[in-house]
């Protein structure tokens, strides 16, 4: 078998980065509430577990789910989020295509686990929030105070971990979703 990535594969990068990247932006509206600017954690890992879990049967060769990861992490750092997702995502996404590898790609909670590893550029986020507040929200200033405000008592520094831990719990429970909604096609793909 050629390990080398061809088109196929990279379009097959291409069409599973778009749709994580619209999910990620459409949930990353609603971070005008600040309530769910906290909770990214929690829903950008679930609702792309399953398109996720239907890009991992697509993956048989190594550098597939590290693309995928800087995309995401550069698409993060683009749009106002943050560099630290480029950052983590790429150091994440490499793990994860590690932790996919040692599952021979055939693994299905070894798919589970990268994809929770893999997501933690989501978490990347909010690093600027946590060690300089100040420079991450002088490009916000058009929230308002009362948002900046908020948002700043609802994350100090010790939620750091905190949502690490969360977004780690979710890209569980995503990737398990997202493995049970297409267990037909982990089946077809020998994924089982």
């Amino acid at each position: 078998m050629n390990n080398r990535l061809n088109a196929k594969d990279l379009i097959n990068v291409g069409i599973y980065t778009a749709i994580s990247a619209v999910i990620c932006c459409l949930v990353a509206m609603t971070g005008v509430i600040p309530i769910m600017m906290v909770l990214l954690v929690v829903f950008v890992p679930i609702l792309t577990g399953i398109p996720y879990m239907m890009f991992l049967t697509k993956v048989k060769k190594f550098g597939m789910i590290l693309i995928l990861n800087i995309l995401m992490g550069a698409l993060m750092w683009v749009t106002g989020m943050s560099y630290y997702a480029l950052i983590v995502g790429t150091i994440t996404g490499l793990i994860a295509e590690l932790i996919y590898r040692i599952g021979k790609y055939s693994s299905k909670w070894h798919g589970i686990i990268a994809y929770a590893v893999s997501g933690l550029y989501c978490w990347a986020n909010y690093i600027g929030i946590f060690f300089n507040a100040d420079a991450y929200f002088s490009t916000r200033q058009n929230f308002g105070q009362d948002y900046i405000d908020a948002i700043t008592k609802m994350l100090p520094p010790w939620m750091c971990p905190v949502l690490l831990v969360v977004d780690l719990l979710c890209g569980v429970i995503g990737g398990w979703i997202g493995s049970k909604v297409l267990k037909k096609h982990f089946e077809k793909a020998g994924i089982a």
